[in-house]
């Protein structure tokens, strides 16, 4: 075994991990034949290879490495390779389009790309890239790993001691108002500190829990996860399709769950509407175990126990109905975790009446992920919680939620204007969230300060950039993407009178969806508008929804045509 590195670097988090001499695996991994465990001596053992095998193909520190592809564990044993050979890891989205593929991979300047499949290959073919690993080739790398440390015994160990704390861990892409993505520059000891700071949370994450993982690690959550399995000791479960959690749930019986809402409020409708359709006895049965989850819920959110009464009737509601509800999520788990989007506060208050806690958490990838969330024993439903441990949060006179903390990022590559714009000298991070913070110290979001919006999957989509490519039509005179907090994005569109002059309402359906489609065309998936509808009439600025300047006011249109929104989404 070689020596880590010293200092707050994820190699050194990496060593820790696998010397710790824990007893419990350290990955679950699905196979043709069921869920296999990966032990930390077996994860150690194949890192160390694949970092040898980078060293081979001439890969050091400073160069960077993508990697394409779903949750997985080769995904994560070279993330951890990367960071012991010091090379920076450029993360790309599974679904990335092969513009967004290739946008990356140049803007990062990477040597390389480790890619799940050929389908995957496909996405950067001629790009000229050094090296394109698939997972298929990865024996090979190790092998290749093998020789070159027998050749060379000390290489790694001397790589790992020239990696300092503040060199670049990874490159994270995060979505703008407008223009291409920027990349976020996160250096090592800022996701040290971050899984340091989760782990000051109590009763957070053990060294014990089973985690199912299926969020994208090339996602700021999903890697602070991965990450955080090796700095604890937990047990991570990847899950690479987000489509077949469901049927992974029961299978590894997960203790923990992070997750965006979109998980959530599909179990919640499901609930809703199983319990509507309930009656008689079973429904007065139902009642009144939720009156008295709701009563415990009261005294849970403070930290207080139970009254002698209540727990007894708790412990009976949880028999008769709680459990029922609880083996939809495997039966054991003690804590879901949403993150990424909002929340609705109605769904985390019906799930804790039900005797499953969800913690809701907020922050943006220049911080490394979070910068607030709420305790397991101390919640406050409709708020993101509190400061994690090390963290400062203010408001500014505007109502701009400020971030001081270590895990603050190095700023955006290539981009220092952008810099700039969003990190003070003084080392205050402005979020572009409006929110309050009450006498308490519980974070409530109130806005979003820019434009951008969440997906109710998590996804950061950049309205303008669509809005502009439906405009290039000439058909087209005015567009409203929407779908923040939503399932998918769509939009709102006006035409131009004059060019749609002699065409029938079915004539400029027919049209609108062409443009549409070839807007979508160059778009990864979760950026793509689903469906659309045509106003009656343009924004106005006699109606209060435009500028001087003739920009929209988003909020005012979205209000205007509310009906037309809520249909879009029927």
């Amino acid at each position: 075994m070689t020596e880590a590195g010293g200092g707050r670097t994820i190699g050194r988090l990496w060593r820790d991990a696998v010397g710790a001499g824990r007893s419990s695996p350290a990955y679950l991994v699905e196979g043709s034949d069921g869920w296999h465990e990966v032990s930390w001596e077996e994860a150690g053992r194949a890192v160390d290879e694949i970092a040898n095998g980078l060293l081979a193909l001439g890969v050091h520190k400073g160069d960077a490495f993508g990697i394409l592809a779903q949750t997985s564990l080769e995904w994560s044993l070279f993330d951890y390779a990367l960071a012991l050979t010091g090379a920076v890891g450029a993360a790309i989205y599974a679904n990335s389009s092969p513009k967004d593929c290739k946008y990356v991979i140049e803007h990062s300047d990477a040597v390389g790309v480790l890619v799940e499949d050929e389908e995957q290959r496909a996405k950067i073919a001629g790009l000229g890239l050094p090296h394109a690993i698939s997972f298929a080739e990865l024996d090979d790398l190790r092998a290749r790993g093998r020789e070159f440390a027998a050749a060379n015994p000390t290489a790694l160990a001397e790589a790992e001691a020239a990696i300092d704390e503040d060199d670049l861990f990874t490159f994270i892409y995060t979505s703008g108002t407008t223009g291409p993505p920027k990349a976020c520059m996160i250096r090592h000891r800022n996701y040290y500190e971050m899984a340091a700071c989760i782990e000051g949370v109590e009763g957070f994450a053990v060294f014990d829990d089973t985690m199912l993982l299926y969020l994208p690690l090339a996602h700021n959550f999903g890697r602070l996860m991965h990450l955080l399995g090796g700095f604890i000791g937990f047990t991570l479960a990847f899950c690479p399709d987000p489509l077949r959690v469901a049927e992974a749930l029961p299978a590894v019986r997960p203790t923990i769950l992070p997750s965006v809402p979109r998980l959530y409020e599909k179990v919640h409708t499901a609930l809703v509407s199983q319990f509507e359709q309930t009656q008689g006895v079973r429904r007065s049965l139902l009642d009144w175990a939720l009156r008295t989850g709701r009563q415990a819920s009261a005294y849970r959110q403070l930290g207080a126990s139970l009254p002698p009464g209540l727990a007894l009737r708790h412990a009976v509601a949880d028999r008769l109905v709680y459990r029922k509800v609880k083996n939809r999520l495997g039966g054991r788990l003690r804590l879901g975790v949403s993150g990424g989007a909002p929340l609705a506060k109605e769904i985390g208050e019906l799930f804790h009446a039900l005797d499953i806690t969800i913690i809701e958490g907020w922050g943006l990838t220049e911080c490394t992920t979070a910068a607030a969330v709420n305790r397991p024993s101390r919640l406050r439903f409709g708020t993101v919680g509190l400061p994690l441990p090390g963290f400062e949060v203010r408001t500014a006179e505007d109502g701009e939620l400020l971030i001081r903390s270590p895990t603050i990022f190095a700023g955006y590559y290539k981009d220092e204007e952008a810099t700039r714009e969003v990190l003070g000298e003084d080392g205050w991070l402005h979020s572009g969230d409006l929110g309050e913070i009450d006498e308490d110290g519980f974070i409530r979001i109130t806005d979003r300060k820019k434009d951008i919006i969440v997906t109710a999957g998590g996804k950061n989509v950049a309205p303008q950039n669509l809005e502009n490519a439906l405009k290039l039509a000439p058909l087209v005179s005015q567009a409203l993407v929407v779908g923040d907090r939503r399932r998918y994005v769509a939009a709102l569109i006006t035409v131009d009178a004059a060019v749609a002059e002699g065409l029938s309402p079915g004539q400029v359906q027919e049209r609108v969806q062409k443009i549409v489609d070839e807007a979508n065309s160059d778009l990864s998936r979760f950026e793509q508008i689903k469906r659309f509808a045509i106003l009656p009439r343009e924004f106005s600025a006699e109606e209060g929804e435009v500028t001087p300047t003739l920009k929209l006011k988003r909020r005012v249109c979205a209000e205007h045509f509310a009906a037309e929104i809520e249909e879009l989404y029927a």
